[in-house]
């Protein structure tokens, strides 16, 4: 755990002793806080790519441009999964992932396929649809 998420967890820690109507749910909910390793996966992805992130979102991080999104693995940080967009074409595609998996391992990560995914925005909304389509 690094010093901000130490600082996080501390000031948490605090507001819940604050909190006294809350109780136990939210002491609960703070033991499982997932922290995910974004600078590891930044660089993994910039080496391997030139490509920045754009987005993170719970277990996702978006890709400059779209073109692929990471999944953190709940269960190990090291191991991510990749969804390409599905307009990404096949070759671009096999170059992309093999470099990631190249830099990630050189980085001690692990990256497995997972599938396609399409993103459209929601009619009428400032919403993002998300389709993940697995191989």
């Amino acid at each position: 755990m690094n010093y901000v998420q130490k600082v996080f967890r501390i000031k948490l820690q605090l507001l819940i002793k604050k909190v006294s109507v809350m109780g136990k749910d939210l002491k609960s909910a703070v033991n499982n806080i997932e922290f995910y390793n974004l600078e590891k996966i930044k660089f993994v992805v910039k080496d391997g790519t030139g490509l920045d992130i754009a987005y993170a979102y719970e277990d996702l991080v978006f890709s400059e441009h779209g073109i692929f999104i990471m999944q953190f693995n709940d269960s190990d940080g090291n191991l991510m999964s990749c969804w390409f967009n599905n307009e990404c074409i096949e070759s671009d595609r096999v170059r992309i992932y093999n470099s990631l998996c190249k830099s990630a391992d050189l980085n001690s990560m692990k990256i497995s396929y997972k599938g396609k995914f399409d993103m459209k925005q929601a009619e009428g909304e400032e919403k993002i649809v998300l389709n993940f389509e697995e191989r």
